[in-house]
């Protein structure tokens, strides 16, 4: 018979626990360059997207697929939240622990899958980092899709068909997130749209036209799709933005 878990005597602070995360994380960027290193503190830190998902249980799928990923930070928060949590100390106020099997992270920019397999390719969790567009590429069967402000890049027919695609290789109760900006709020999405552009430039990357929806259209197609329920979290908190976490199940 298993003893049952031993209870920790001082619970881990939140905050020290979400503190102890993003130091871990951003970690493995400094061997991938100072940009990569201070653009990992910044993003990790300043983006209050990061630590809800964590706080809530979200990522606590299997088999992850960042569409966007960037540099791979997901890739790394999730290692880094994975150990945290194995050494006893998760917030007992937070949800499920990522307890991650596979990651996939797709991304169009050469140069961001460049530091991303410099920063996390080693990582035990050896992240598959695939540098395509993401209208084309093969979304591999998983738990979790994660879409992190960059579905605006493509037209609304393309928005819609990677979406179809993405129901399509969910597991049955598999999880979207998708983080997208209102365009019904027009002050805070034109702040988000011209700081987007600042950092794709910062990037080094070409500032492509862009394609916006209210929030009750995003809400729409997704229930049009077969999505159920949508839940929709503002994730702006700190920003200027109008930026709006829907969380969709596949039924």
């Amino acid at each position: 018979m298993l003893a049952p878990p031993v209870a920790l005597a001082h619970p881990t602070d939140p905050n020290a626990a979400w503190q102890a995360i993003h130091t871990s994380a951003c970690a493995p960027y400094r061997r991938a360059g100072r940009f990569a290193w201070h653009f990992a503190r910044g993003k990790l830190g300043r983006d209050p997207v990061f630590r809800h998902l964590l706080e809530h249980g979200e990522l606590a799928g299997a088999r992850v697929v960042d569409i966007g990923c960037g540099q791979g930070l997901l890739a790394s928060l999730l290692h880094s939240a994975s150990a945290f949590a194995a050494s006893g100390r998760w917030p007992g106020a937070w949800g499920p622990a990522p307890n991650p099997r596979a990651y996939t992270g797709i991304e169009l920019m050469s140069r961001d899958v460049a530091r991303a397999q410099e920063a996390v390719g080693a990582l035990p969790l050896a992240p598959r980092l695939v540098c395509a567009d993401m209208r084309q590429a093969p979304l591999p069967a998983c738990d979790s899709v994660v879409i992190l402000d960059v579905l605006h890049y493509v037209d609304h027919a393309d928005q819609a068909a990677l979406l179809a695609r993405v129901r399509d290789a969910l597991a049955p109760g598999g999880t979207l997130l998708l983080r997208v900006g209102d365009a019904a709020s027009t002050r805070g999405f034109a702040a988000s749209q011209w700081v987007d552009r600042l950092v794709t430039r910062i990037r080094g990357h070409r500032v492509a036209p862009t394609w916006g929806r209210p929030l009750d259209e995003w809400v729409a197609l997704l229930q049009g799709l077969g999505f159920a329920p949508v839940e929709p979290w503002p994730m702006s908190q700190g920003t200027p933005f109008a930026n709006v976490l829907l969380v969709a199940r596949r039924p």
